[in-house]
């Protein structure tokens, strides 16, 4: 008989250690919130051309807004701008004139573009993340002015263009003036309005839950006309730029979700006693009484402070702990400040604050809940100020 009980309470034990060992951990989840964002960025453009490498960059800034509309997408409506330039080398060894000539001009470029997150698209969403890689893809209209320094460069063009007419009709054999980018047909002045398309990947450093700083490089793609040269093909501007990202409001909620241990012991127990396991009974939670909880509010006020969503928390372990029960959550104001119009909408988010709460932040389902908000025309408490309240009762 001692052997059989000293071998049941080394099972017991041994038990307890495996359910111990095998609970499994509570697990933090992130529930992504929608969200604005606004950045502000500068840099350089380099605009695609045949003179030196180094005379065809220019400044560049860029400023937008943005909306994610969930982990993976978003829209940014953008302004960028600043200078482009262009150039052209005329002639040749025998031009007696200057042969290598450079301007610049000023723009502005609205455009929307549609925005994706290859790291949450790849890898899933986490708001901790420090690295967010992105690619972007849009399109707006580029508005052009202040290209009349570009004035001498089709003088010359046409001066070097009659200059080779003659020397083909006088056979003279002189320099004949380069072909193909380096024509200056396409040159134009005012104020030009063109079609862009964009593209161009977007790299953000989260230094807080707020606030990002990021790299973007983006290429653009215009008509020919842009530069003012006869290519036979789309001109092109390439932007490289930094700079801050800043979004407004709460971009994520954070809950944590604890499993329920397993039940290992008893069925080690059971096997060793070797008694048939009963039938489970049916879970039926006995009705303790109702129960009640004030989450009181400051003046003119419907969130809920730190201090009391701990009450909120009991509500919500309370339902959980019987399935069969239900909460009516009902919203007050307090009758020494305000108007009735003012006090019956502050109450009814009172009341409102507390159901939101218990439905996303503990799921609980709002079929068992009930809302109701009296205004400031029943006044619970003597005291006034604790008639800014959400008192809720759970039977």
């Amino acid at each position: 008989m001692k052997l059989r009980k000293l071998l049941l309470s080394g099972l017991m034990m041994a038990g307890a250690v495996t359910a111990s060992a095998q609970a499994p951990e509570a697990k933090t989840v992130y529930d992504f919130n929608p969200h604005w964002y606004i950045q502000l960025q500068g840099g350089v453009q380099y605009t695609l051309g045949e003179i030196k490498f180094k005379d065809l960059w220019g400044p560049n800034v860029q400023g937008a807004i943005g909306y994610q509309f969930n982990p993976n997408f978003g829209l940014r409506l953008s302004v960028n701008g600043w200078q482009s330039r262009a150039g052209a080398d005329f002639g040749s060894e025998f031009t007696p004139m200057e042969n290598y000539y450079q301007w610049k001009w000023y723009y502005v470029a609205p455009a929307l573009d549609f925005r994706v997150s290859l790291s949450n698209l790849l890898f899933g969403y986490n708001p901790k993340r420090v690295v967010d890689v992105g690619a972007f893809i849009g399109g707006g209209v580029n508005i052009a002015w202040a290209n009349d320094k570009n004035k001498g460069g089709h003088a010359l063009y046409e001066m070097n263009r009659i200059h080779s007419a003659l020397n083909q009709v006088g056979g003279l054999g002189g320099y004949q003036i380069q072909d193909g980018a380096n024509y200056m047909e396409y040159y134009w002045d005012g104020t030009k309005v063109r079609a862009v398309g964009r593209a161009g990947i977007t790299v953000d450093f989260n230094i807080t839950d707020n606030i990002a700083l990021g790299l973007e490089a983006n290429a653009n793609m215009l008509c020919d006309h842009y530069n003012s040269k006869k290519a036979g093909n789309p001109d092109w501007y390439f932007n490289a730029l930094a700079g801050i990202k800043i979004n407004l409001g709460k971009t994520y909620t954070e809950r944590v979700i604890t499993p329920p241990a397993p039940q290992v012991v008893e069925k080690v127990i059971e096997k060793v006693v070797e008694k048939p396991a009963p039938a489970p009974a049916p879970k039926q939670v006995a009705a303790e009484g109702p129960m009640r909880r004030d989450v009181f509010f400051t003046i003119n006020k419907s969130l809920i402070s730190k201090s009391e969503a701990s009450k909120v928390r009991e509500i919500a372990d309370y339902l959980n702990a019987h399935p069969n029960a239900s909460v009516e959550v009902t919203g007050y104001a307090d009758a020494g400040t305000g108007n009735k119009t003012i006090n019956d909408r502050l109450a009814k988010r009172r009341a409102a604050a507390v159901v939101k709460s218990l439905v996303n932040d503990y799921g609980i389902a709002s079929s068992r809940i009930k809302s109701d908000s009296k205004g400031d025309r029943v006044q619970p408490f003597a005291e006034n100020d604790k008639n800014r309240v959400a008192i809720c009762i759970v039977e």
